[in-house]
């Protein structure tokens, strides 16, 4: 099956943004993929100061994977500062023409918007725009993208929460089984 590297931020462990990554690293295990978790909170990522060694490391798991999960809040119509400093280190503009995510065929970030989505829209939709546009041109010329977020989390019970789980582990799933297909 295929190399999934999932990157995670948020600094509660116990945040409905850890459920979704929780959700969906069990949903590719069980479909047999090989996953490899960046938790930039837990492992202590400067995104002002990076280390060296960590963005090499980084860099390296991405030119060996198939697929990228992003999972992460959306915070101000965009990605939390450590996540988008984290991008600008391990995939910065100056390497882009180089594809260094040139076995990334897909890209599927995960997220949840306290705000509902025509907000987000009339925003622009910067985190968006991040994944599908910049982080693709680092992938394979042929990579997909797709969004899976909740809007409105601040304003929904535990039933709508629940059914957001269940589509994450139908569309990480649905990934897996697209890797296991696709050509190596």
């Amino acid at each position: 099956m295929g190399r999934v590297v999932v990157v995670h931020c948020h600094p509660m462990e116990a945040s409905f943004t850890t459920a979704a990554r929780d959700t969906a690293v069990a949903a590719l295990g069980r479909a047999g993929s090989r996953v490899d978790l960046i938790d930039l909170h837990a492992d202590g990522f400067d995104p002002v100061r990076p280390d060296p060694r960590m963005v090499a490391d980084h860099r390296a798991l991405l030119a060996s994977a198939d697929a990228l999960v992003l999972t992460y809040p959306t915070w101000w119509s965009a990605q939390p500062a450590m996540l988008h400093g984290w991008v600008e280190a391990v995939v910065p503009r100056a390497i882009l023409r180089e594809r260094p995510m040139a076995g990334v065929r897909r890209i599927l970030a995960i997220t949840s918007h306290g705000s509902p989505k025509w907000l987000n829209a009339l925003e622009g939709e910067a985190g968006k725009r991040v994944v599908t546009r910049f982080l693709r041109r680092a992938a394979h010329p042929g990579c997909r993208t797709e969004w899976v977020a909740l809007y409105g989390l601040d304003r929904i019970g535990e039933d709508a929460r629940r059914r957001h789980l269940r589509r994450v582990t139908r569309r990480v799933t649905r990934l897996a089984v697209m890797l296991g297909s696709s050509p190596d």
